[in-house]
């Protein structure tokens, strides 16, 4: 029976060391050179949340939308900033459909995204 529970201990504490798989931290930088590569036009004003953001942030439109993304430092920030943009929308807005989150990368589009769109700036999230 000790055996049994050393074993039992030893596969436990291996199991908690692993701990949950880490988020990808995406930077302001990198994503915005690629989407400028992919032929977006990055730049221009940020609203009010977006300038806060501790990450930087970054306008970009594409050919069927436009999108600001906000970086947060970390995953935490990046729930705040995901916060502030569900706290501060207009009423007659659905937030849920253009609002995502991905680790530390908000994307606010201006209209529910094409999956063309879609996939070109989250192929840029480095």
């Amino acid at each position: 029976m000790a055996p049994r529970l050393a074993l039992l201990l030893l596969l436990a504490s291996i199991l908690a060391a692993c701990g949950p798989a880490k988020e990808p931290t995406y930077s302001v930088e990198k994503t915005k050179s690629c989407l400028v590569e992919k032929g977006a036009n990055v730049g221009g004003p940020l609203d009010f949340v977006a300038s806060t953001a501790t990450g930087g942030a970054l306008h970009a439109k594409l050919p069927a939308n436009a999108v600001t993304i906000a970086f947060g430092a970390n995953t935490g920030d990046a729930q705040q900033i995901e916060k502030a943009y569900v706290r501060f929308h207009a009423r007659n807005v659905g937030i849920s459909d253009i609002l995502k989150r991905y680790s530390n990368a908000v994307l606010l589009w201006k209209h529910h995204p094409e999956q063309s769109d879609l996939d070109t700036v989250t192929s840029c999230l480095e």
